[in-house]
């Protein structure tokens, strides 16, 4: 230890803390939070969306109904099978207030099921139905 001497005291024991070092490993902690949490937040699964002239973006989404390549349906960034799906969407509008579904297809999957599971969505209640697109490039 380092000792501080004085005129009236002969050695007197220095006990300072440093908090230099502290500080600098709290921000890189922070920077490093604030660098890997959006990327964190982006969803498991990858859908291309269709572009649209007249797309709008949406204010606040309810329940989502993912469709990704190979006809995976994810219900809310769960994924489960097209059977099992009118049952898990009804019970959420049955709390729902808006009873709004907003579908996410993937611009490769095929038209004739993105079709079946909108039938599935209005057969468990679904008021108003949405398909998700991308604002087109000019």
């Amino acid at each position: 230890m380092r000792r501080w001497t004085f005129a009236k005291e002969k050695s007197k024991l220095m006990a300072n803390i440093n908090v230099t070092p502290l500080v600098d490993v709290a921000l890189v902690l922070l920077i490093i939070f604030m660098v890997t949490t959006p990327l964190m937040m982006n969803e498991a699964f990858k859908v291309k969306l269709p572009e649209a002239a007249t797309a709008e973006p949406q204010v606040e989404q309810t329940t989502t109904i993912s469709v990704a390549p190979g006809n995976v349906v994810y219900l809310n960034e769960a994924q489960v099978s097209l059977d099992d799906l009118e049952g898990l969407l009804a019970s959420r509008m049955a709390s729902s207030p808006d009873k709004t579904v907003v579908i996410k297809a993937d611009k490769n999957v095929l038209h004739g099921f993105v079709v079946q599971v909108l039938d599935k969505a209005k057969e468990a209640g679904a008021l108003k139905l949405a398909i998700a697109t991308e604002h087109e490039n000019r």
